[in-house]
């Protein structure tokens, strides 16, 4: 019967012990919750006659009335005496302490560090640029004619230029309707500071850059630069070659072999790719190198008359040379990294192993 019931269930509230936080919530729920033991005989009083539901309804209030009460005088003892505790009651201070863990640099950052010292060395500065920029100086004054071929061989983010208020505002302003984007390689700069700066020039433009490219283990949409410039009276191309085995061997080993192959850049005449023996496989052949044997660290060559005609430069006295290479490409042979991905993941247990570099 109910009856029986109440009277039992009144029995187990009064044994129930709550001298803890988690003994009072788990009462509460067990038997003041919506799902608990009260309100469980609430359901059966419809099953009671009509001539007892009455009497069988004001015991089930009364039990829960003092299920109620018992909960709320052993949550106010709990909390008095939590209030009489001070702050670190139960705080154990023989316990060693947390180490503070220190981070690591990003070994994009190491290698572009050092690349800077070891052109530091033979005396180039460093300049940078801005990464939004127009077409003048990412593409026109480095020799790509607007529609040219060449164009294309860098998938560029175009960004749109403000749009007027109002067709008034454009007539009155008389800007020119530039087109902005992404730079695709740090060569801006070069022209930058072939405008502001008379020869000689030496220098070196560290960056990010940005191609609108299939992101895999050997490329990626955003990654970074190091280009460098020299011009003066008298450059030639052996001068290039110099620079750059000191800088190889500088960076990776007097035993690494170097190449120059015959290339195409519109802005070098004559142009040449930078290979490099593949560190990774050793020249044996690898995913990276192609299984070739060699890797491709950069481009190089002369710097073309008519780039320095567009940035002030009289190229009838002056030459220069240019080279440019990926940050990221070096990072990989010089740490045996398969994945150009794991620059950009964040990946701790990737990049704490540079904590001793």
């Amino acid at each position: 019967m109910l009856q029986d019931s109440i009277a039992g269930l009144e029995a187990e509230i009064s044994a129930q012990e709550l001298a803890t936080a988690a003994q009072l919530d788990a009462f509460r729920i067990a038997y003041l919750g919506r799902k608990g033991r009260l309100a469980d005989l609430f359901d059966q009083l419809k099953t009671v006659p009509a001539d007892q539901k009455r009497a069988v309804g004001q015991q089930l209030n009364q039990l829960k009335q003092a299920a109620q009460a018992r909960h709320d005088e052993a949550q106010q003892a709990l909390e008095a005496a939590t209030a009489n505790q001070p702050a670190d009651a139960g705080y154990d201070y023989t316990l060693p302490p947390v180490p503070h863990a220190l981070g690591t640099r990003h070994p994009l950052s190491l290698v572009r560090e050092e690349m800077l010292r070891i052109f530091g060395r033979i005396g180039f500065s460093v300049a940078e640029g801005p990464e939004i920029e127009d077409d003048w100086h990412n593409f026109t004054a480095l020799n790509f004619p607007e529609n040219h071929p060449a164009r294309d061989m860098q998938d560029t983010f175009f960004i749109a230029p403000p749009a007027p208020k109002s067709p008034l505002d454009a007539a009155d302003s008389g800007a020119p309707d530039v087109p902005l984007l992404l730079r695709t390689h740090t060569s801006n700069v070069q022209v930058r500071v072939m405008e502001t700066q008379a020869p000689p020039i030496r220098s070196v433009m560290p960056g990010r850059v940005y191609r609108n490219e299939a992101i895999s283990a050997r490329a990626h949409m955003m990654f970074h630069q190091v280009e460098g410039l020299f011009v003066d009276e008298g450059v030639s191309f052996a001068d290039l070659k110099q620079t750059v085995y000191y800088f190889v061997n500088e960076l990776f080993g007097a035993d690494i072999n170097i190449r120059f192959r015959p290339s195409f850049f519109p802005f070098t005449e004559p142009s040449a790719e930078i290979d490099i023996t593949c560190l990774i496989c050793k020249g044996k052949g690898c995913n990276i190198c192609k299984y070739s044997g060699w890797v491709e660290i950069g481009g190089c060559g002369m710097v073309d008359p008519n780039v320095l005609e567009n940035s002030g430069i009289d190229p009838e006295k002056y030459s220069g040379y240019a080279w440019g290479m990926g940050i990221e490409r070096i990072a990989m042979l010089k740490y045996q990294i398969k994945d150009l991905r794991l620059f950009t993941e964040n990946d701790l247990r990737f990049l704490r192993q540079f904590e001793a570099v």
